[in-house]
């Protein structure tokens, strides 16, 4: 038995804070990256933060969050003014954008999943669907707001380790698992997945010859 002292729903909101903020550092870095001045860095953490949780609320018919809840948007914002100024000092360590990058995908493929299983219970297609939306949406806008082709269709084992680390959540509920626990497992696996995929060039198979 896992025994926390903070509530289910706090302990989520913090994940998905933290989540947020993990992805909204992508974002600032990528603007950055492609010469964006202080506006478009903010502009680009904030889309990159909040908008896989805003499609995923607005198809799953609710209010997004991240537009009642100003401390989404007071995230990203910090996130991106912290990444503009400490950009110098980071540009060297391209792996921090990666690694961060990996941990708002664990992160937000598994609050996804705990948003619809919260909302609809174990229905796995509904829990699937919101996670992968949630985890992969604001990247897949972040990258092509700077004209490149979204990582999720071009890298290594991205939507996979979502899928994986989701499945691992839905079974684990499903065969009575504590959410607590299943969403610390499933969070855990995505990433770690997601790590170990770009440590060993994971790759899934593409047509040859392209």
């Amino acid at each position: 038995m896992v025994d926390f002292s903070i509530p289910a729903h706090v302990f989520i909101y913090i994940l998905d804070l933290f989540g947020t903020m993990a992805f909204a550092v992508t974002g600032a870095f990528k603007a950055i990256e492609n010469k964006s001045d202080i506006v478009g860095v903010l502009l680009l953490a904030t889309i990159t933060g909040v908008a896989g949780g805003v499609i995923r609320d607005v198809v799953m018919g609710q209010f997004p969050n991240a537009l009642s809840d100003p401390a989404y948007v007071a995230i990203t914002v910090t996130s991106g003014i912290a990444i503009f100024f400490l950009y110098t000092h980071l540009k060297k360590h391209w792996n921090l954008f990666l690694k961060f990058d990996a941990i708002g995908l664990g992160v937000f493929s598994i609050i996804g999943a705990t948003f619809a299983y919260n909302l609809v219970g174990l229905n796995f297609l509904a829990i699937m669907l919101a996670g992968v939306l949630t985890a992969v949406g604001g990247g897949i806008l972040r990258d092509v707001f700077v004209t490149q082709v979204p990582i999720v269709f071009v890298k290594e084992f991205y939507v996979s380790a979502s899928f994986i680390g989701i499945l691992v959540f839905y079974f684990m509920l499903y065969f009575g698992g504590e959410l607590y626990s299943a969403t610390i497992v499933g969070l855990t696996i995505t990433t770690a997945l997601r790590l170990i995929a770009m440590k060993y060039n994971w790759n899934l198979p593409k047509v040859k010859g392209i």
